[in-house]
Formats: C-alpha cells, structure tokens, sequence
C-alpha cells in the first residue's frame, strides 16, 4: 500500500503507497505500502499534450482510483497514456484506502493503483471478492532504525525493539526482525504473522501504534524500532540510521509489491495491462522516485505470477482468519 506508505490499520506509510506505495506502501488493510476519510471521490480531470498516434480513433477514458493523485509523476503518465495509447486517464483520488476496491467493484473505476499485494489479499478474503492484480509497481523498503547501534548484531541482547501494531505493519516487521536475526518465527512466518507467533528471540518485542514508534526510538525507551518510511521522514530519522531493510526481491517482501488492480473479468483487457506497463515507462519512474526519496525499488512482474501470488497470500488470510 503507495505501500502503498509504507498503514494504523489499514495504515498508508507502506504503501507507498499501503502500502505502505506509495508508501507502503505488498496491509481499510500496504505497504506495503490509510488514512480514512473519501476525498469527496473527486474526479481529476487531466490535461492532456503531445501528438496523437491513435489513427484518429476517439480516446477511450479509463478511470483510476489512486490515493495520491496531486504528484507529478501521474501527470506525466496520463500524458502519455493519451500520446501512446489514445487513452484519456481520469483520476479519482480518495483520502481512505477503505474505499478504492469497493469503488472498483461497483464499476466507479476501471482500475485502481494504490495498495500491495496483501492489503489486496485481506481485502478479497474479508469482502468475498475477487478482484486481481494485473501489473505491478514498486516495494518500498521497510528499515529497522537505530539511533545507537550500527546493525542489528550489536543491538543487545534482551534489548526492546518496537514495531507497529497494525496486522499489515506489524506482520512485516516481525518478517524484518527475522531477517536482521533477532527472532524466529513459527512455520517460518507469513504475511499475517503477529508477535504470538515468535518462536525465539533475542529482543524484546514491543508493539505500539505506528506513528509512535520513531518516537520512541527517538526517546531512547527502545534500542531499535521499525519505523514506516512517512513517520521516520516526519521525525527527522537519518537514512544512515536504518541499519537493516526487507530485501525487495526476497520471498518474504514479494507480498508487497505494489499493484495495478481491476476486476476479474477484466484481468485479460489489452488496454489495461497496457496502462499497468506504462507506468515503468523511464519519465514516469524518475517522477516516482523524486516524489518518495529514491526508496522505491521498481519490480516488474507478470500478471500471471501476481495472481498466482495473491492466490497463496489470499489463502494464508483465509488461514489467519480473515473471512
């Protein structure tokens, strides 16, 4: 979720955009990339330029619900999307990541792009839904920061380390911490892991709401904290501080990558994996990355492969209860 943004759950900072995104944002669930509250579903209207190379033919609109639709880089990709693919792109902006899938759902959208694949997935498993990834983004890196230890191996023994409580967030850290070596979890862990299910550790794990975390950091009450990339930016957190980050192109991040999404029946349409596919087009991936710091880490992966993804990560929501 912009993941996603690195998302309170859901909670947007995974995202990139919950994602979150796109701050996620592969986490209403991010980032993985949400904060709730429907910008009045306003439709962004988009200016158009550049030469036509459709033949003549008359543009076909295709409506996108996006949670960031005042960043530059879109208005590149719509004018591209009219330049090369006689498309018109109006954007529906919403200010709650509860709202995007049920829009697309009741056909207010052709697609939307603002969540990961397991804010999706918990979507899908709670709402009896079925809506499908078609193409995707980004991940955005989720850091374990430490204002007094330079990695993880030095951070001590039985020292606390805190990480946001959300589902999606906190599901992630734990994922982090087992990477960085400072627990393990049951069965290896998933995307819907909580701190029940930490098999051994070295640290203490504390949860505690995601915009407090860098906080605490900050205070010293713990040694260490993953912090979502829009609450270290507030907080003043150096980049030289994360001293570790999920690895974007491990098993364990694949869960939050970034995703164009329609409805099933329209997972085939020509025209809309087209619009997934410009999106990696080069003006538009600089306009991202000025946009979110240079954190997004671009993964460009088959339709099929993010279905079949979503299926596995849908079935292990469905295995942690979220139906």
């Amino acid at each position: 979720m912009t993941e996603p943004s690195n998302a309170p759950e859901p909670d947007p900072s995974q995202e990139p955009r919950l994602p979150a995104r796109r701050r996620s944002r592969w986490p209403w669930i991010a980032v993985a990339a949400a904060v709730v509250v429907v910008a009045a579903v306003v439709a962004v209207a988009v200016t158009r330029g550049g030469d036509d190379d459709s033949g003549g033919e008359a543009a076909k609109t295709v409506r996108i619900g996006v949670t960031d639709a005042s960043q530059p880089y879109w208005k590149t990709y719509a004018d591209l999307a009219h330049q090369r693919l006689n498309v018109t792109v109006q954007f529906v902006n919403f200010n709650d990541y509860s709202q995007p899938n049920p829009a697309l759902k009741e056909k207010q959208l052709e697609l939307n792009e603002f969540q990961h694949i397991q804010y999706l997935a918990n979507y899908n498993a709670t709402a009896h839904d079925d809506l499908q990834p078609i193409g995707a983004t980004a991940v955005y890196p989720l850091p374990l920061y430490s204002l007094n230890y330079p990695s993880p191996a030095a951070i001590p023994a039985g020292a606390k380390v805190a990480i946001p409580n959300d589902a999606i967030n906190q599901a992630r850290g734990l994922l982090v911490l087992q990477a960085a070596g400072l627990v393990t979890l049951k069965n290896g862990g998933t995307a819907f892991s909580s701190a029940a299910d930490i098999d051994t550790k070295k640290v203490d794990v504390v949860t505690l709401d995601a915009s407090q975390t860098a906080g605490a950091l900050k205070s010293g009450s713990v040694a260490a904290a993953i912090v979502n990339n829009n609450y270290a930016t507030s907080a003043g957190l150096p980049r030289t501080a994360a001293v570790f980050q999920d690895d974007p192109a491990s098993a364990s991040a694949a869960p939050y990558v970034n995703i164009f999404v329609a409805r099933a029946a329209d997972k085939d349409n020509p025209t809309y994996l087209k619009l997934a596919e410009l999106y990696h087009e080069v003006t538009v991936e600089q306009g991202v990355q000025q946009s979110n710091g240079g954190t997004a880490v671009f993964r460009k992966v088959a339709p099929g492969e993010l279905q079949s993804l979503l299926k596995t990560v849908q079935d292990q929501a469905v295995a942690a209860g979220k139906k």
